[in-house]
């Protein structure tokens, strides 16, 4: 076990982990977070997107002890009052079917929007295409993407 002073939605948190342990586990298991799913634990599917100093990555894969400083935020630290541009754009068009894979949606479609604030259809297609839906709902994911880049 080591402990790890992590930053988390802009806080300091303090854990007492394996070195080893997933962000993903750290965060549902440790700090109450669970916005964060849990979906194939081979960072497949990427319902477990979160932001590492704002780049998307999968945190079921992604060892506590190589985040150090850095800077994490969930789909929690996202928005404290859920009015980013994405989770908005998210709601007006309705594109939560099950909504299990919303959260890691919505990190990805964050990150590509912050390195390519006006993305084309094809570089949405290609950012995205990671995260699985299986509700199939990409369709309204690209068009919220682009509605998000115009706010």
């Amino acid at each position: 076990m080591a402990t790890y002073n992590l930053k988390i939605n802009g806080k300091t948190k303090q854990v007492n982990v394996d070195p080893a342990t997933p962000m993903l586990w750290v965060l549902r298991d440790h700090l109450d977070l669970s916005g964060t799913k849990y979906g194939c634990g081979i960072a497949q599917c990427g319902a477990c997107t979160i932001h590492l100093e704002g780049v998307a990555v999968r945190s079921c894969q992604l060892p506590v002890s190589v985040v150090g400083k850095q800077a994490v935020t969930t789909i929690e630290g996202l928005s404290e009052k859920g009015d980013h541009p994405v989770q908005k754009a998210w709601l007006e068009h309705d594109v939560a079917q099950c909504g299990y894979c919303q959260s890691g949606q919505m990190m990805a479609a964050a990150s590509l929007l912050k390195a390519t604030p006006n993305p084309t259809d094809e570089e949405i297609e290609s950012q995205m295409s990671g995260n699985i839906c299986r509700c199939g709902t990409y369709l309204r994911i690209r068009e919220a993407v682009k509605s998000a880049a115009k706010k």
